[in-house]
């Protein structure tokens, strides 16, 4: 090799690699650092986006995953007051079934009354329960409804029985006889805006419909529809049939809304001499609410976002759990009576109806709380899948790169030792000059 000392080749050369083995050392001691083997763009650009793509998901899956949890936090607030609720109403139940007694005076129910309508207040302090502020059964998030009336449906009646049927042809659903009389006394009860009406007539030769037309002052209609599993229409306008898909009467209310719904309806047959047809009134007394009488509602019900797309989220719709609206209490703040026993004996049928209410309401709650359970579950998996797949393209093998670490950072302290000894060569040239 030529002796130069303008350029000094083996220093450059040297120099050279000394920078190529600086820059692998940089690299190796940010991927130890890091724990990435990927740090920016520049060491892989597309598993770098591909793993930025997979942080935007495996972020969006957590904070649906908390969602879902604030939610079932919210469905549990709910069904707390819902339940609260329920539990009222069945000591209710169990105070109208005591002032149907007659062992009780009016001094009795009268008692039995004050503290019946206190329990009616608390039911509607239940419903303005709240969470973050917002009041839940309330009436305020309910799903969309149509405007909807108070059916009854009776299915304990021969398939046969028509609108038309006299009170003395009625047959219980085996086809017996009820073995009513045109002398006995059919007594209609239901409650009404918090009060309890009550009217008796002879049996005569009166239908059915005519019975309950004249009883109810028009209030409440019979309905017969033919082939007969028809109902009605529920607060989403679908058609509604009897489970069994057999024949049933249904009444319903002459005005839709909560304030034109009736509660409690009851009607019973005495004989001449005032006892009780027993057969007859378990088959007469079997008038349950098929379709909850509801105002029309725009659709608020509460939206959960679960998903990490757009609109993937649960829609709960929670009803009106204020006493007014499950008929206990009238727009004028009366409550249901128990002051005598033909009252207090409305009033067990307008109690369960209401039970009834609150126990769908805290189903749907409870199918709500399970499912949002399950999504937790899914989202949870979800979260732990992505992040594994993200792992695999970001995340260094720590025993691999420290391995490189090592290795470049004896080239590192090789190169520069070499750098000297180059540096060097160039002054072998000057004991030539002298």
């Amino acid at each position: 090799m030529a002796m130069v000392v303008k350029n000094n080749m083996s220093a450059i050369n040297t120099l050279n690699t000394l920078n190529k083995n600086t820059n692998a050392l940089k690299k190796s001691l940010e991927k130890v650092s890091s724990g990435m083997k990927i740090n920016s763009a520049a060491d892989d650009a597309s598993g770098y986006a591909i793993s930025e793509r997979m942080r935007v998901q495996i972020r969006s899956l957590d904070q649906a995953n908390q969602n879902a949890q604030n939610g079932g936090s919210m469905m549990k607030v709910a069904e707390g007051a819902v339940s609260s609720t329920v539990e009222i109403l069945k000591t209710l139940k169990e105070k109208a079934v005591s002032a149907a007694n007659d062992t009780n005076t009016d001094s009795d129910r009268a008692t039995i009354q004050k503290e019946l309508d206190q329990s009616i207040d608390q039911i509607n302090d239940n419903a303005n329960v709240t969470f973050n502020g917002q009041y839940l059964v309330d009436g305020s998030h309910n799903k969309k409804v149509t405007q909807t009336t108070t059916h009854l449906t009776n299915q304990s009646l021969s398939t046969t029985t028509a609108t038309n049927t006299a009170l003395t042809d009625l047959k219980a659903r085996n086809g017996d006889s009820l073995n009513i009389h045109s002398t006995d006394t059919v007594t209609v009860s239901y409650v009404k805006d918090g009060k309890t009406i009550t009217q008796s007539t002879t049996v005569n030769a009166k239908t059915l419909d005519a019975v309950v037309s004249s009883l109810t002052k028009g209030v409440v209609t019979v309905k017969s529809d033919g082939a007969g599993s028809l109902i009605g229409q529920d607060a989403s306008t679908n058609n509604v049939y009897t489970a069994s898909g057999e024949n049933a009467i249904t009444l319903s209310t002459g005005s839709s809304g909560i304030t034109g719904q009736i509660a409690g309806f009851t009607m019973y047959i005495t004989d001449n001499k005032g006892n009780v047809n027993k057969s007859a009134n378990a088959s007469l007394d079997a008038f349950d609410e098929s379709i909850r009488a509801q105002n029309e509602s725009k659709d608020n019900s509460i939206v959960l976002q679960i998903g990490t797309k757009a609109a993937q989220s649960i829609k709960v719709g929670l009803t009106d759990m204020k006493a007014t609206a499950l008929g206990l209490q009238g727009m004028d703040g009366s409550t249901i009576s128990v002051g005598n026993q033909e009252k207090a004996n409305a009033a067990i049928n307008a109690l369960d109806a209401a039970i009834q209410k609150a126990l769908d309401q805290q189903t749907s709650i409870g199918a709500a709380e399970s499912r949002l359970e399950y999504t937790q579950a899914n989202l949870t998996t979800a979260s732990e899948n992505v992040t594994s797949a993200e792992s695999v393209i970001r995340d260094a093998d720590m025993a691999k790169e420290m391995t490189n670490y090592t290795k470049n950072n004896v080239l590192l302290q090789a190169a520069q030792s070499m750098l000297s000894q180059a540096n060097q060569s160039s002054s072998n040239v000057l004991s030539l000059l002298q």
